[in-house]
């Protein structure tokens, strides 16, 4: 089996385990420790702050370290013994502690496997191969919750962590059997394969950060998530004053927007290439306030697929462009995961806040004016977008142009 399909069964495995429980969490605390949603809400929250403030730290671990395959397994398995350990929890700091453990597992993960395709296929081959990544990931994710879902009836919650527990095993077995000689370290951390000297010299945290281009990045993807975050949530209560199956529909919607980032995912890493990854990462942030207008005008369930068919796109293409840009603005830096691992914390934070912005704005002017609101914050991240000004990796039609020119200036 060759070392890329090692890295598609990785992706299979992983996609639903990244943030231990995830969703599951809070049905699982309220079924078996009959814990308040105000008290769910809370270790969740308090696990987040936590997972945002490591994930730069964590990006620097990779980089430093140089090792993906074990951190690989090592984010595996605490997040299956963080997992595990809410088995028997029942008192709140222990669930924190476990919830914790299992999210900072997850984030870690994420880089350690960004690292490990970078090495693997070299920045050429990334933006396709990041593509195909994401798009497993996906598959694994549907794939997850359809056996929770059939398996729910008849063993109860308990199914969830028995899922969990099983790809993250595989997903260990996959990536310790992975040959090991087709990796390169060099090109993990955003290194030439061969630049003349052994250990060329890696930029400084500060260094890296301050690219101009990469704190315009940072700035729209945080208000991207600022908008995306929390759409969904405050779709599912909006459905729950005009649907008597609001909860059966939000799961729907998920399901959804799961499908419909597969091929998504697929294509955008092809048209990362093709057209530049700056006009894809335009055409996520605008499918944004489309999808808010939809939110915000129509009632009947059913339409409102097409609301979730647009997160589907958005979502889809920014998990595979950010992690390709973040690659081009910080190559030959020695600190791209520790770039990619700030991103995420940024974006989280964003995020983190979407669903107190939107019901905050929901309390003044309705359901409209929230939804409208989450969508202005996607017109001004396709702003930041278009004022982020493309690379020559960023657009590899305007390098072959440039380079014929200049070939062709020589001649003459």
């Amino acid at each position: 089996m060759s070392p890329t399909s090692h890295l598609a069964l990785i992706n299979l495995f992983i996609g639903d385990i990244q943030g231990g429980l995830g969703p599951f969490l809070g049905t699982w605390l309220a079924e078996t420790a009959h814990w308040s949603p105000t008290r769910i809400g809370l270790v969740t929250t308090l696990s987040g702050i936590g997972v945002l403030l490591l994930s730069g730290p964590f990006g620097a671990l990779v980089d430093q370290f140089g090792r993906p395959r074990l951190l690989i397994a090592a984010s595996c398995a605490a997040i299956l013994g963080g997992t595990l350990l809410l088995l028997p929890a029942q008192g709140f700091w222990l669930v924190l502690a476990a919830q914790s453990l299992a999210a900072a597992g997850g984030t870690l993960l994420l880089l350690a496997v960004n690292a490990l395709t970078l090495g693997l296929v070299g920045k050429k081959a990334y933006p396709l191969q990041q593509g195909r990544n994401q798009a497993f990931n996906h598959v694994g994710i549907l794939a997850a919750a359809g056996i929770i879902a059939i398996g729910t009836p008849y063993w109860g919650a308990a199914i969830s962590l028995w899922v969990l527990g099983a790809m993250a095993a595989a997903a260990i077995i996959a990536t310790a059997t992975m040959p090991g000689g087709a990796w390169e370290s060099r090109r993990a951390v955003g290194w030439e394969d061969h630049e003349g000297e052994d250990k060329p010299r890696r930029s400084s945290t500060a260094e890296a950060l301050r690219n101009r281009r990469l704190l315009i990045l940072a700035v729209a993807l945080a208000l991207f998530q600022l908008g995306n975050g929390g759409m969904l949530s405050l779709l599912g209560q909006k459905l729950v004053s005009v649907s008597p199956y609001g909860t059966g529909w939000t799961a729907t919607y998920v399901m959804v927007a799961q499908l419909v980032m597969v091929p998504v995912a697929y294509l955008a890493g092809t048209f990362a290439d093709r057209k530049g990854r700056r006009w894809i990462l335009i055409i996520a942030c605008l499918a944004l306030p489309l999808r808010a207008v939809l939110c915000a005008f129509i009632d009947d369930p059913l339409w409102l697929i097409a609301a979730e068919v647009l997160d589907g796109i958005a979502s889809g293409i920014v998990g595979v462009a950010v992690p390709v840009v973040v690659a081009d603005l910080t190559w030959k830096s020695g600190r791209t995961q520790t770039a990619l691992g700030t991103l995420n914390a940024i974006q989280g934070a964003g995020g983190a806040l979407s669903a107190w912005y939107g019901g905050l704005v929901q309390g003044w002017l309705g359901w409209p004016g929230a939804f409208l609101a989450l969508g202005l914050a996607g017109v001004a991240s396709a702003v930041m977008v278009i004022w982020l000004n493309a690379t020559a990796e960023e657009n590899p039609r305007r390098k072959r142009k440039r380079a014929a020119a200049e070939g062709r200036a020589q001649e003459g």
